[in-house]
């Protein structure tokens, strides 16, 4: 099975472009053959439109609260939803989760969804550190103008299915990592950061914690610790909750997981 892990960024460019590990699953072992830099939405794009089977795990909230939805009388359904969106400027869509967040008591400011509290992820309408809604914004459509396979959201192409995945989640919550292990400021760039990410890679080495053993050439393995960004460690990690999904039943996403959401994989 082709795998890909996306860390997603909502301004590609060269200096921060979307970061795709590229891979193949075969008896429980991830192994990685490159990691891609896409620089523009038309690269990603691109991605998306490989002929499958793969199955991809991507870095962005791909729906929202429905809470939000509700109070704001904006489609319930998936697709209706990301296309009421989509036909939003960044500006617009800023302006409506501003005067949303506005309006609520201080400390239920931000509406979350289901799947936002075992996997402690932030709310979808977060615009800051890191903007997960402008992320939504220009990954969700996307995802559902590429025709490929939605679970729990949408009907597509059984044979490229696009899964939401979180690295946080594997690397805090799953192997307990409290410590920082990655900033996109280079003065923050420490050792302890780096032996952070050294930690991570062992342990994703060892097929913990999900079961996924990752395979990945020695050269490959230096750059991606030594990155102290971490987009290429976060791109791993997405393939290997892809990797995971992959094996399991419908794709390991609860039948209990509320309609139009959506689900971030092994949380």
């Amino acid at each position: 099975m082709r795998i890909y892990g996306v860390d997603f960024t909502c301004a590609p460019r060269r200096g921060k472009p979307i970061t795709a590990a590229v891979g193949l699953l075969r008896n429980g072992a991830l192994r990685i053959e490159r990691i891609e830099q896409l620089t523009s939405f038309a690269e990603f794009e691109r991605l998306l439109a490989r002929p499958g089977p793969w199955v991809g795990g991507f870095d962005f909230p791909f729906s929202l609260p429905r809470e939000l939805v509700r109070d704001l009388g904006w489609p319930r359904e998936w697709p209706k939803l990301v296309a009421h969106c989509a036909a939003m400027s960044r500006l617009d869509l800023r302006a409506a989760l501003d005067a949303y967040r506005a309006s609520r008591l201080a400390g239920v400011k931000y509406a979350h969804r289901a799947t936002d509290l075992p996997a402690r992820s932030s709310s979808p309408m977060k615009l800051v550190n890191p903007p997960v809604a402008l992320m939504f914004h220009e990954g969700a459509p996307r995802v559902l103008a590429a025709g490929v396979q939605v679970p729990a959201l949408a009907e597509g192409d059984p044979r490229r299915v696009a899964l939401e995945a979180y690295p946080g989640l594997l690397v805090r919550k799953q192997l307990g990592i409290r410590e920082s292990y990655k900033s996109d400021t280079r003065r923050e760039h420490t050792r302890a950061r780096r032996a952070a990410r050294r930690r991570v890679m062992e342990a994703l080495k060892a097929g913990k914690p999900l079961g996924v053993t990752l395979r990945l050439g020695k050269a490959l393995e230096t750059l991606v610790v030594a990155e102290g960004a971490a987009d290429l460690l976060d791109a791993l990690i997405c393939a290997v909750q892809a990797a995971w999904a992959a094996t399991r039943p419908a794709y390991g996403i609860p039948a209990s997981a509320p309609a139009g959401e959506g689900w971030i994989v092994s949380a």
